[in-house]
């Protein structure tokens, strides 16, 4: 049988999904890779994988896209490792730093930064080591993932994407989907759902697990407030809505 293969995000975030996909027979017959959002997007376009945790800002561009499981990573509210870091407040700010890992959070604070905060800064790509170079003065920047939790501890201003985000629509926020690029046997759909709700249903086993690896960070208050997984009604709103303003506005 021909493995199916899969691209995941290796951030803490993700690692209930991670959990479930290891500790299940499903292991067996995928090729399971764990990197960083933006390669997992390129990854599903390029159709070097099957399914990927896509940032949901790249599915209009995925061909055949199709969202397959009813879980996500998402944030009702205060996401935590999204952010906007700056040593000045928002009216300050006269460029900013995009995090070359995710598409969607460039696209999100794009959005944020015209309709909610109504700044025009200048955008800048940034580099391998732009966060300790390259944030200074009035220039802020973008970070996601697990670099977050260092960064809460340096910069003076934190602002975080999907509290923004809320306050703007009163909706919660939709970062990444597991989406397929071609039609997959709904068997496997089915089967790859459970694994997840397993994961998910054992987040204090994987915090046990990973606990060692984020030595004063409280990954239960991280799991229990910060990250929702279920794609419900509240999500998809949230999701249809952000598509709508990437697709309506120049965002590049």
């Amino acid at each position: 049988m021909k493995k199916i293969k899969i691209s995941a995000v290796s951030y803490l975030n993700t690692k209930p999904f991670v959990y479930g996909l290891v500790h299940s027979a499903l292991i067996d017959k995928i090729d399971l890779s764990l990197d960083m959002p933006s390669l997992c997007a390129s990854k599903l376009k390029e159709d070097a994988v099957d399914i990927g945790l896509v940032p949901v800002a790249v599915i209009p561009e995925i061909k055949g896209a199709e969202i397959i499981t009813d879980y996500c990573i998402a944030a009702s509210g205060k996401v935590r490792t999204v952010i906007l870091a700056s040593y000045v407040p928002l009216s300050e700010i006269n460029t900013i730093i995009l995090d070359y890992q995710s598409r969607t959070s460039i696209k999100l604070v794009k959005v944020l930064a015209k309709n909610h905060w109504h700044i025009s800064p200048r955008w800048e790509k940034g580099n391998p080591g732009y966060i300790q170079k390259d944030i200074k003065d009035s220039t802020a920047g973008v970070i996601i993932g697990d670099r977050v939790f260092e960064a809460e501890k340096v910069f003076p201003f934190i602002y975080d994407l999907s509290e923004a985000w809320k306050e703007m629509t009163g909706l919660d926020f939709v970062f990444a989907c597991w989406v397929a690029n071609k039609t997959i046997d709904p068997e496997f759909i089915s089967e790859f759902n459970k694994v997840l709700i397993y994961g998910i249903l054992h987040i204090p086993e994987v915090i046990v697990e990973n606990s060692s690896n984020y030595p004063g960070c409280d990954l239960g208050d991280y799991f229990r407030d910060n990250i929702y997984f279920p794609l419900d009604d509240s999500k998809r709103k949230g999701l249809e809505l952000f598509l709508k303003y990437i697709g309506d506005n120049d965002l590049n």
